[in-house]
């Protein structure tokens, strides 16, 4: 039977980037919400943990917010659920979260219950096949649809859930849910549809609580905030203390990393935020009206994300106070890398300058175009398929800033004070190399779900 309202707390915009702060945490706890959820993944952290299937969490604070969220929900309980796990969502990320799940069972003796977890990294002979079968693979943001040469450059994939593992491993019964890669607002979406709530509402509670406190003001990540759903309605409630939902702050995260400030996508259809209207409730609560649903007409289409090995990388890192070296820092740099170039003239490998105090942020998006700082600080980079090129790379590259022959130059040093010596090894360089989507006559065929008992 569907109900008319569910409550669901969001402690954490991204589940173990930063940990969870508790106070608010225990707030929202309190009110005794129907689900915990949260989104645990980001393309924000770039490619290399999709490529080297690693965290870029630690893994402490990842262990911190799941025992915040699984000791109160088995307590309470409510279902807890968790998307993209790990930051990639990859299976063995997944595998890690499922570890910790059992650990902490065990940990604090808690009563059996059911874990349901599912899956999304893709095989490349998948898509391979497909695409020989004529199938268009096709790409997003303006990129084209797939090549095989892509494909073969292409290290590890994951496919972007939508709601359909979410509500199928609650239909299951599972207590705890730990999913692989999955659109953030999946996450929060999915137990809404599951009791029943239309999927206009339930999507647009997902889109406003999967950032937690960043759709409050003012600024304070990491603090809870809870979202009430209705067949009418949405409205999200800050937990901490200091901060409130506004129609300002609601709005401008909803409207936030998009080319399309009132679209979202997911796998199944698209939500319209345009007619939205927001209104202050009370004193911490915005209340959140007129968001639409269109679903796709035919065949779901499933994001892919995909990232692929560059070479190996070493960086260096050197601080400019002289004056002349500043205003002359391009030339300094030229220099450099034709020394470089002189070592290794018939090597593959990349060498980059971020330079900081001139547009180490924005690089040629920087509008100011004429450098005023009165000191500098240089970030090298060299990337090469093999890491005895990229650590000589990276250290010419590096060096060669303090030996650079410019004109009216008469001392022999002070242009250039290394922060260290060596250059150091960093992880590997990866790209992204897939941006696309993959038809598919059923929603969960590329999320297979295992449910397990824990505590027996």
């Amino acid at each position: 039977m569907a109900k008319d309202s569910i409550r669901i707390i969001s402690p954490n915009g991204h589940l173990g980037f930063a940990p969870t702060k508790e106070e608010s945490f225990y707030l929202g706890a309190a009110t005794k919400p129907d689900y915990y959820c949260c989104d645990s993944g980001s393309d924000d952290i770039g490619p290399v943990p999709l490529g080297a299937d690693k965290c870029a969490s630690h893994p402490a604070h990842q262990y911190h917010d799941l025992e915040l969220m699984l000791l109160k929900a088995r307590e309470q309980g409510v279902p807890m659920i968790i998307g993209s796990a790990g930051d990639t969502g990859t299976n063995s990320r997944v595998d890690m979260y499922v570890g910790f799940i059992k650990d902490m069972a065990k940990k604090h003796n808690l009563p059996p219950f059911k874990l349901a977890y599912f899956y999304s990294e893709v095989d490349k002979e998948y898509l391979r096949n497909k695409m020989n079968n004529g199938e268009k693979i096709e790409g997003l943001d303006g990129r084209t649809d797939l090549t095989i040469e892509e494909l073969d450059k292409t290290e590890r994939i994951v496919a972007v859930a939508g709601v359909h593992p979410f509500i199928k491993a609650l239909e299951m019964g599972a207590d705890v849910i730990i999913g692989g890669r999955t659109s953030d607002a999946c996450v929060f979406a999915a137990p809404a549809i599951y009791e029943g709530i239309p999927e206009n509402m339930a999507y647009y509670t997902g889109k406003v609580l999967e950032c937690a406190s960043f759709c409050c003001e003012p600024y304070g990540a990491k603090e809870s905030v809870i979202g009430t759903v209705t067949k009418d309605d949405v409205k999200v409630t800050a937990m901490a203390p200091f901060q409130r939902c506004t129609p300002a702050s609601v709005a401008g995260h909803a409207m936030y990393e998009r080319t399309n400030p009132y679209y979202e996508y997911v796998a199944g259809g698209m939500m319209d935020m345009s007619n939205c209207v927001y209104e202050q409730y009370d004193e911490k609560t915005c209340r959140i009206t007129g968001a639409e649903f269109v679903p796709i007409d035919g065949r779901v289409k499933v994001k892919l994300e995909g990232s692929g090995f560059v070479g190996y990388r070493y960086m260096g890192m050197a601080g400019i106070r002289d004056p002349y070296t500043i205003k002359n820092i391009d030339k300094v740099l030229e220099w450099a890398k034709s020394q470089v170039k002189e070592r290794r003239p018939d090597d593959w490998y990349e060498i980059s300058y971020r330079v900081f105090g001139k547009n180490g942020v924005m690089g040629d998006l920087e509008p100011i175009k004429e450098t005023q700082s009165h000191e500098l600080l240089v970030v090298v980079e060299g990337v090469a398929k093999t890491k005895e090129v990229a650590e000589e790379v990276a250290l010419v590259g590096t060096r060669q800033i303090f030996y650079a022959r410019l004109p009216e130059v008469k001392g022999t040093a002070g242009t250039a004070a290394f922060v260290m010596d060596e250059v150091v090894e960093m992880s590997p360089a990866y790209t992204w190399t897939l941006d696309h989507t993959v038809e598919v006559d059923d929603p969960l065929e590329l999320f297979p779900i295992t449910m397990i008992e824990i505590g027996e």
